[in-house]
């Protein structure tokens, strides 16, 4: 078994929680790695001889998680670490996740981006890296009406099912990425590597993200907060936990029609205010924030600390061992 667990899922994947864990691998010394066994939101293998850490990333009511409810799945783990305060929160009311010394919040690490000044000479652009299924539809026609009020605005987006290796998945959205590839002032890139993705991020001025898809941490929006653009999006599951309060958010509405026009307001808003010198100022001092909160040297450190602490707690492989009274999850 490896330091950082991989499944069927995610060992041909590229998303978020993959670049988070590979990332983070590269940063904990491979002697204290080896005493670990790290398995992030889906269980399928023990190791009795390991520390074993359960990290999650899912949400609450995923069905791969439901097992917490036992005591006796949960006694299998020593520590349990969780990527937000919001996520954290719901496993205990939902799942009954005890709040003791073997639960901890350590927050997801990006590569900081090294931006200096935007350059407003060809446009405001405006840009989308996530999934489709995360608000792209409600994007779409907001971004259609926008370019009809605005000449200097352009979206870049980003998003394909590529990125889990889902390709069959893209294909009920394919409607919706012909429309954006048709029209002028739209260009679709589907799935980019991280380079080029980070070329583009460093190069644009705002974020729009209507996202209508509970996240329990958000990469999106750090990255793009380090980047230093406007972040426009609601404040739905750990959005509001992951921006710190800092971006252009507004209240999220079950209602997608209603969600559009909220987002249309704020969006427009930002087009028109962006390029302005107070607005740069104060999107430094964001990035500054971001920069500091979510510096991978920093939360390597926490985990680096978490690590040792445990050995200190289990150093031999008896210590580790897995209780007698075993729980049986049948998926």
């Amino acid at each position: 078994m490896s330091f950082i667990e991989e499944n069927e899922i995610s060992a041909n994947a590229h998303g978020g929680t993959e670049i988070t864990k590979r990332t983070l691998a590269k940063f904990v010394p491979e002697e204290l790695a080896s005493h670990f066994q790290i398995i992030p939101s889906r269980v399928r293998e023990i190791n009795p001889e390991k520390i074993r850490i359960y990290w999650q990333h899912d949400l609450a009511e995923d069905p791969e998680v439901s097992h917490l409810k036992d005591v006796n799945s949960r006694n299998r783990f020593h520590q349990f670490v969780f990527s937000s305060n919001w996520q954290l929160n719901e496993f205990v009311t939902k799942l009954g996740m005890p709040q003791d010394e073997k639960v901890q919040v350590i927050e997801t690490p990006i590569e900081t981006f090294n931006v200096d000044k935007k350059d407003f000479t060809n446009g405001i652009r405006l840009v989308y890296f996530s999934t489709p299924q995360r608000g792209l539809e409600i994007l779409v026609p907001v971004f259609e009406k926008l370019a009809q009020e605005h000449d200097n605005i352009h979206l870049d987006v980003f998003s394909s099912f590529k990125i889990y290796g889902w390709e069959e998945t893209d294909k009920q959205f394919e409607p919706l990425y012909d429309k954006i590839r048709s029209h002028p002032k739209m260009t679709y890139h589907g799935f980019a590597k991280q380079d080029v993705l980070r070329k583009h991020l460093a190069e644009a001025h705002i974020l729009a993200y209507p996202n209508i898809w509970k996240e329990t941490s958000c990469r999106v929006l750090m990255e793009s907060m380090s980047a230093g653009l406007l972040c426009v999006h609601p404040n739905l599951a750990a959005l509001a936990d992951t921006s710190g309060g800092l971006n252009s958010m507004y209240q999220y509405h079950d209602d997608p029609n209603k969600h559009a026009k909220m987002f249309y307001n704020y969006l427009n808003h930002a087009v028109s205010i962006v390029n302005s010198e107070p607005a740069q100022n104060y999107f430094k001092f964001v990035k500054t924030y971001a920069d500091s909160r979510f510096n991978i040297s920093k939360i390597s450190s926490q985990w680096e600390g978490l690590l040792n602490d445990l050995i200190q707690q289990y150093p031999t492989v008896e210590s580790r061992s897995v209780p007698s009274k075993m729980f049986v999850y049948n998926t």
